[in-house]
């Protein structure tokens, strides 16, 4: 049987493999790369995979990029990419992974994609991968916005001090420049190309993406400027935005559970001490009034986010103090079973709020807060059009 190329992958391709594979054979540098489609995993076949490990892949580690078929009109960072073991198993394994982060983490993110910019629904069993060798090195992003180029950095991997991400005109070497000049002329439309730069400086291209039917602010204001004689303004307004704000309280939130929590064992108590006075406070019932009061918490800060495509944050108190999360946690330890679910339910409650957080632009809060954005985050084609923000203020003040 002919073994086909790294990159050959059949007649119909998802963007992202697609365009590497247009890229490569054209003599661009991309990183020797397999694809895989969702049938290969659903019928077991590795065969080519393993061909890759053995022939072009000669790593310890590689990376796992997703490719779904409709990912193309979902915006950068949607879906995830994972360093993994070069081997089967951990290839299986990282599809597993985006496929979970799908159902879980990016689920609103992906709700409010489809509810706002129209993006088709999405089979999550349909998710396909990209194979690369692992590169040492710093991500950057580039893409030409008006008449200029702009340039995203984010921090090299193998350093443990890490620089913010920054955006610039100017980029490290000028080669990256003239690369990025060039493959935006062979694919013949605007593009937001993603490289890896090794350590002996050389560009590796790992994405590009078509961004040609996104409308650039630079666009807008060209077409809708009038050469005026003058103007007089009686009132300055600008660099300000609004938004509709959603107020997060958490220790209002933890305080609340706590004195559920009191009133719970304090039932439980009169229960036990005469059962017939009071035979509908039952432990179960009891925690189940708890448990539905951090559900509606939940489904409060979702349908806020499928109300308002752009919304702010007022964080009054975002971060729990130690002290009440520990009494939350462990009021209910003399009651073994249900302090499970309670703790359980607290955890899974901290991940929504962080999912709910990552998808407001205004961040207010009363102490600065660090959000670890990614590639895409910091510096994507999303954040051109509508800017991230972080206000803080400080408590003394």
């Amino acid at each position: 049987m002919t073994q086909k190329k790294p990159h050959e992958t059949g007649t119909s391709l998802p963007e992202k493999p697609g365009l590497l594979s247009r890229l490569k054979e054209a003599g661009f540098h991309v990183p020797t790369f397999i694809y895989l489609p969702a049938e290969d995993f659903q019928n077991e076949n590795f065969d080519a995979l393993k061909h890759f490990f053995d022939e072009c892949c000669d790593m310890f580690k590689v990376i796992a990029r997703s490719a779904h078929p409709q990912e193309k009109f979902y915006k950068g960072g949607t879906f995830d990419s994972l360093e993994t073991y070069a081997d089967v198993a951990g290839i299986v394994y990282a599809r597993k992974r985006m496929i979970k982060s799908i159902q879980t983490r990016k689920r609103l993110t992906i709700a409010r994609q489809q509810q706002f910019n129209h993006a088709p629904p999405l089979d999550p069993e349909e998710m396909g991968v990209v194979v690369m060798p692992y590169v040492d090195g710093f991500n950057v992003m580039a893409k030409m916005i008006g008449n200029h180029w702009e340039f995203g950095y984010s921090g090299d991997r193998s350093h443990k001090v890490l620089a913010e991400p920054y955006i610039t005109q100017t980029p490290h070497d000028r080669k990256l420049l003239d690369l990025s000049r060039e493959i935006q002329n062979f694919l013949g439309f605007r593009c937001e190309i993603e490289y890896i730069v090794s350590e002996d400086g050389t560009l590796h291209v790992v994405q590009a993406k078509d961004i040609s039917h996104v409308e650039m602010p630079e666009q807008r204001e060209d077409a809708a400027n009038i050469k005026l004689d003058g103007v007089r303004r009686v009132r300055r307004r600008h660099n300000y935005r609004e938004r509709p704000i959603f107020v997060m309280d958490n220790i209002s939130l933890y305080l609340h559970i706590i004195s559920m929590c009191e009133d719970f064992v304090a039932a439980a108590d009169e229960t036990d001490a005469s059962p017939d006075d009071a035979p509908d406070h039952t432990p179960e019932h009891t925690i189940d009034a708890i448990l539905d009061y951090i559900s509606t918490f939940e489904r409060n800060m979702e349908s806020f986010a499928l109300r308002h495509e752009r919304f702010g944050l007022l964080g009054i108190s975002i971060q729990v103090p130690a002290d009440l999360y520990q009494i939350a946690n462990h009021y209910l330890d003399d009651m073994p079973d249900l302090q499970k679910r309670l703790c359980q339910t607290l955890r899974e409650n901290l991940y929504k709020i962080d999912y709910f957080m990552s998808e407001a632009d205004t961040l207010l809060a009363k102490s600065r807060i660090r959000v670890n954005i990614g590639t895409h985050d910091a510096y994507g084609i999303d954040t051109v059009r509508n800017p991230l923000w972080s206000v803080y203020w400080h408590v003394d003040r």
